[in-house]
């Protein structure tokens, strides 16, 4: 049976940008088609967070930031709107006072939203959004390999004795089997540490490090090539903190960090995903109330622009 051509946004010669719909690049509700091959699912959610709250408004931000998105990427030569079918699933109604109820509902909503084959690109939302969504894709693929852009490890134990926090997400992953340790990297990692022993712990949870000085002492490409070399074949999943760009280009964000990548560089990382087998992705600790001018909501908005055009263009059969 044809598929039905997909739906794509508000044409912008009709309705000028700053008005119709409020959804991500004012493309279809979710209900609004029969079917979708990407759902952008917002995750308001900041309970977990240690520092600066205020990411549980990151999705409505990242939406409003998204409104300049146009249909075609020059670079990719692709249409990601035209090539499949991508809509805004809303944002998930979570519980702010119970993070491991939050957790839950989180997991439920990706597994129901996965079903028959949709992707998740989800907005958040802090960090600690990350664990049930490896938990959900882990339920179809098994251990998958996370590509984790952010300028902190995030695989610290506990916070005052709390287990889920913003901090702690990938530690938890690693302990659940959740990902594959042969194949798992962080990058943009910078800034002062607790310990040595961070790093130590981090590289026995699964992880290889690229810092963000690597980008500046070996350059983009040999930097893409450890990303290549380190991820191999197989299901990969991409989680992005909106911190692991220089506060003057994400300066809207919960712990901002000194000495970040450009946002250059950072779409330029994803860019070159094409071919990888990517099952799943997110976009977090977006703080409008730090923002300014848009300018960490404009980031993200193209942070999610890359990744659905490396969808669009699909893993070489």
């Amino acid at each position: 049976m044809t598929q039905p051509a997909p739906i794509g946004p508000v044409d912008a010669s009709a309705v000028p940008r700053y008005a119709g719909p409020a959804t991500f690049a004012r493309l279809p509700r979710l209900d609004q088609v029969t079917r979708a091959d990407v759902a952008v699912l917002g995750l308001p959610f900041d309970t977990g967070v240690s520092y600066r709250p205020g990411a549980r408004f990151g999705p409505a931000h990242v939406r409003a930031s998204s409104k300049l998105l146009r249909p075609y990427h020059p670079a990719l030569d692709v249409s990601p709107f035209a090539a499949q079918q991508v809509a805004d699933a809303g944002d998930l109604g979570i519980n702010p006072f119970d993070i491991e109820e939050a957790i839950r509902t989180v997991e439920h909503a990706s597994n129901d939203l996965r079903e028959g084959g949709t992707k998740l690109l989800s907005i958040g939302g802090d960090h600690t959004v990350a664990l049930p969504l490896l938990r959900s894709v882990h339920r179809d693929h098994g251990p998958v390999a996370v590509l984790h852009f952010d300028a902190h490890l995030d695989t610290w134990d506990t916070y005052f004795g709390a287990a889920y926090t913003h901090g702690t997400p990938f530690r938890r992953a690693s302990e659940e089997g959740l990902i594959d340790p042969e194949r798992s990297m962080h990058v943009g990692i910078r800034g002062p540490l607790y310990g040595a022993h961070d790093l130590t712990a981090d590289g026995v949870l699964g992880f290889q490090v690229i810092h963000t000085d690597d980008y500046q002492l070996q350059g983009l490409a040999t930097v893409i090539e450890r990303m290549h070399a380190r991820l191999g074949d197989g299901p990969v999943y991409v989680s992005v903190d909106i911190d692991v760009l220089d506060p003057a280009h994400a300066p809207g964000t919960g712990t901002p960090e000194a000495g970040g990548l450009t946002s250059r560089e950072l779409l330029h990382s994803l860019r070159a995903l094409v071919g990888t087998d990517i099952v799943g992705a997110d976009i977090v600790e977006v703080a409008p109330a730090y923002d300014h001018a848009e300018i960490t909501g404009i980031a993200a908005a193209h942070v999610a622009y890359e990744l659905l055009s490396v969808l669009a263009l699909g893993k070489p059969s």
